[in-house]
């Protein structure tokens, strides 16, 4: 029997919202424990997360993580992966913290009891138990961002993709959702604009326009970089739209 392909790989992607390709035939193979896709605004970042974790359907070309089709069997990709977005209202449904813990739970087929028990159980493991019973809507920002990991978590994927997940966050709350990330146990997909939210990541692939321009190490957050620097000097933003 084939032993399924570790990690992310996808083959010809590509996404098209009418004439226009805002994923470009993207092949890519990624595997942990950090990867990092940068790319300045516009270059298609969170469509690209949207296909990996299954939510787009490509218009052309496969994707699978550890073997499964994200889009083709939506169980076992929610069971495999987890996703981040950089506003947390757009993935918070219920109005109680239990509520929303559990709903993951229980698209996996797990009984009710049973998904109750391991939303507890995942709340006391990030020393939150008390949270159970709180309304959603009287979090904080960065507390909701952290009830949408322990959510995603309480499922025990073995990846997260995260998109921006620091866009709008204090210091404090930034390092505070870092130390919780670095300690989650999934590998880590992090999806940004800004170099510094990938330092220290070994692998990152650089998305331009939909297509990914360059892969390697640290060197490529350097040629991103410079390459920002360079397009910050010039005055395009007075150039008015044809």
């Amino acid at each position: 029997m084939t032993q399924p392909i570790p990690g992310i790989q996808t083959i010809g992607m590509s996404y098209a919202i009418g004439p226009r390709r805002v994923i470009d035939g993207i092949d890519l193979r990624l595997d942990g424990p950090r990867v990092g896709i940068i790319g300045r605004n516009g270059s298609g970042k969170s469509t690209l997360s949207r296909l990996l974790a299954g939510l787009l359907q490509p218009s052309d070309g496969t994707i699978r993580v550890e073997g499964v089709d994200v889009w083709d069997d939506r169980r076992a990709a929610i069971a495999t992966l987890g996703i981040l977005f950089q506003n947390p209202e757009h993935q918070i449904i219920f109005p109680t913290v239990l509520e929303e813990m559990t709903f993951g739970l229980r698209q996996l087929g797990r009984a009710k009891s049973e998904a109750k028990d391991a939303a507890l159980a995942t709340l006391a493991q990030f020393g939150k138990a008390h949270w159970h019973d709180a309304s959603t809507e009287a979090l904080s920002q960065g507390q909701k961002h952290l009830l949408c990991l322990m959510a995603v978590m309480a499922m025990r994927p073995r990846w997260l993709i995260l998109d921006e997940p620091f866009a709008g966050l204090d210091i404090p709350t930034r390092m505070q959702l870092v130390r919780h990330l670095e300690s989650c146990g999934a590998k880590l997909l992090h999806i940004s604009h800004d170099p510094r939210d990938l330092a220290g990541y070994g692998h990152i692939c650089w998305l331009d326009q939909g297509r990914i321009r360059a892969t390697g190490g640290p060197e490529v957050l350097a040629q991103f970089e410079t390459q920002m620097l360079a397009e910050g000097a010039r005055d395009d933003l007075a150039d008015l739209a044809g």
